[in-house]
């Protein structure tokens, strides 16, 4: 058996960053960023009214003066003249300021008879003006390649005058589950069967993680189902198979893979649980093979498959854990020859520490205790008893 870290390093190391493409702006949340961004206009481009109320020359924005209006600058419009002395435009939020004003007085501090405007209450001038380009200028560096786009960038962008942008594609991944006891959700189901349910919560998280699930539906435990299933996997990236892989008799996927011309890199990892992960490559595309079991798998795609499409999409993880501390709210004993991963829950306490408690069934079959989870304590192979109150390491996968 390998190391955990040993194994996320074969898995990193195997994975090539995915071509780019083109994309519009407006669709592009949530995806890599394939090329430097610079802005393609100035933000705002003009001198804009931040308020509705008069332009005016600040040298006349006082108390008790009495101005003229001479015009008006609704936002989209411009006011084609001058402000000079005595005088005002009236304007609107996002108007454009005119020239020789260089002060909005908002409209709740004048009283206005017809074309002549009042100011009764003080002003600190200049105010209610936003400058052309705060935000940001025609050239600006906007954004680095390689960062994880977000809602609010597609909308800097599309305000720095950016139509379409490249970005890393996708990976394909594709999923498919063995054994003869398993059923599709909302099939009959008979006596000794178990719904397929780890592939909704693999796809889901393979979405957030920035690839594109398939999930090809469950192989049976005979070589022909098999072979279909690896032939269909071929045109995709990565196939993740789910269980199958122990030494059991109707243990054949492994076999069926290597039947088909599959390269083997590492077959068994010292973590606990998900000791018979297995990975290699099959011509041009990745095999990670997962546990069966609800929990092993999942653990093991948060601690080997996130990484491997991260790497995939040019956001360079580390080979090592990334890990955080907290302090336990309850005792955990001494760990065995495997690095062990623990579902647990981290808060944020009155006192703003992170704490963390282990849920006491840890079972790898079990599913309601990882749907209330957000993390898991890392206890390395041979680890001490704790106590609580004591730090340990935790992986928060989800927020906190």
């Amino acid at each position: 058996m390998i190391t955990v870290s040993e194994a996320r390093d074969f898995i990193i190391n195997a994975a090539s960053t995915m071509p780019s493409e083109k994309v519009k702006v407006q669709d592009c949340a949530g995806r890599i960023l394939a090329e430097d961004i610079t802005a393609l206009r100035t933000q705002p481009p003009f001198d804009a009214s931040a308020m509705d109320g008069y332009a005016a020359r600040s040298i006349d924005a006082r108390k008790g003066n009495t101005l003229t209006i001479i015009g008006e600058a609704p936002a989209g419009s411009e006011f084609g003249g001058e402000v000079g002395p005595g005088q005002a435009v009236r304007i609107f939020t996002g108007g454009i300021i005119p020239d020789g004003a260089d002060h909005v007085i908002i409209q709740e501090d004048v009283e206005r008879d017809e074309d002549k405007i009042t100011i009764f209450d003080d002003q600190h001038p200049p105010r209610h003006i936003r400058r052309s380009g705060i935000d940001f200028s025609f050239g600006d560096a906007l954004y680095e390649r390689g960062i994880k786009l977000g809602a609010l960038h597609t909308s800097v962008m599309a305000s720095a005058g950016i139509e379409t942008i490249q970005v890393y594609r996708r990976p394909r991944v594709a999923i498919f589950s063995n054994g003869d006891e398993l059923t599709e959700i909302g099939a009959p189901a008979k006596r000794g069967s178990v719904i397929s349910s780890t592939p909704a919560a693999l796809a889901a998280w393979l979405t957030e993680w920035g690839a594109e699930a398939e999930y090809l539906g469950i192989a049976r435990d005979n070589y022909k189902s098999l072979n279909f299933k690896v032939d269909r996997g071929r045109k995709y990236d990565v196939i993740v198979p789910l269980g199958g892989a122990s030494v059991g008799e109707y243990d054949l996927v492994k076999e069926a893979f290597s039947k088909n011309g599959y390269q083997n890199i590492f077959s068994k990892i010292a973590v606990k649980p998900g000791k018979p992960t297995w990975f290699g490559r099959l011509e041009n595309t990745l095999i990670l093979g997962l546990p069966g079991n609800p929990a092993s798998g999942l653990v093991c795609a948060q601690i080997f498959l996130r990484p491997l499409i991260e790497a995939m999409t040019s956001l360079n993880p580390s080979i090592d854990l990334p890990t955080i501390k907290a302090a336990l709210t309850k005792d955990m004993r001494a760990n065995g020859p495997r690095t062990l991963f623990s579902r647990a829950r981290v808060e944020v306490s009155s006192d703003a520490r992170l704490m963390a408690t282990p849920f006491p069934k840890q079972d790898s079959s079990l599913l309601t205790p990882f749907a209330q989870a957000n993390a898991f304590i890392v206890q390395v192979s041979n680890a001490p008893a704790m106590q609580v109150g004591d730090l340990c390491d935790v992986i928060a996968w989800d927020r906190f």
